[in-house]
Parts: structure tokens; C-alpha cells; sequence
């Protein structure tokens, strides 16, 4: 299992990014995919679960600014961060669950700038 996660950077409060995490090495399109973050000093949350029909949910502090979609086809995850907020600085790694561990991408920095 390899999960190879992009496009995170600079950006200031109120802007977007699109996150991109590319899937290798398991059956992608059966699977839930997840996204979670890790703020700096903080543990690794939960951001958003997207199911392998699409059915997405997402931690309260995000609901109505994050989308979260996937590419079976292209075996890819995503995740649009529009309104960007301070508190949404982290390094968000993408995640596959699985039955006996949870394998993780290397994760890309997201910086906000108030």
C-alpha cells in the first residue's frame, strides 16, 4: 500500500486549496478512504471519511467549507479546503483504515496565513 498525498502550501486566510492523494498497491475503489491532520503539538484528527459509494462525512470544524471526493478510476482521493482559516494549519495526511492497521501517506503542510 502506497498513499502519496499533494498540493498542500502557502495560502492566506479565506483562500482554497485542492489536497490529491494518489493510491497504489490495494483495491482503491472498494475501500473508504479518509483525511486527517495534525496541527503542530496537537494529536492527528479526523477531517473527513468518504466511503467507497461516495458517502462523505466530516468533523464538525470543517462541515461546509471541506469537500472531500475520490477518482476510482484515476485511483485518487481529494479533498477541496475552501475558506481557509488559521486553525486549519497542519500537515494532512490521507489514510486507508484497515481491519488489523491503518496505512498512511507521508502528508503534505498546510500553512494558512492570517
Amino acid at each position: 500500500v502506497q498513499l502519496q498525498a499533494s498540493g498542500g502550501g502557502l495560502v492566506q486566510a479565506g483562500g482554497a486549496l485542492r489536497l490529491s492523494c494518489k493510491a497504489t498497491g490495494f483495491n482503491f475503489s472498494i475501500n473508504t478512504m479518509t483525511w486527517y491532520r495534525q496541527a503542530p503539538g496537537k494529536q492527528r484528527d479526523l477531517v473527513a471519511r468518504i466511503t467507497s459509494r461516495g458517502l462523505a462525512t466530516y468533523a464538525d470544524s470543517v462541515k461546509g467549507r471541506f469537500i472531500v471526493s475520490r477518482d476510482n478510476v484515476k485511483r485518487r482521493l481529494y479533498l477541496q479546503m475552501n475558506s481557509l482559516e488559521s486553525d486549519d494549519t497542519a500537515v494532512y495526511y490521507c489514510n486507508l483504515p484497515g481491519t488489523t492497521r491503518d496505512y498512511w501517506g507521508q502528508g503534505t503542510l498546510v500553512t494558512v496565513s492570517s
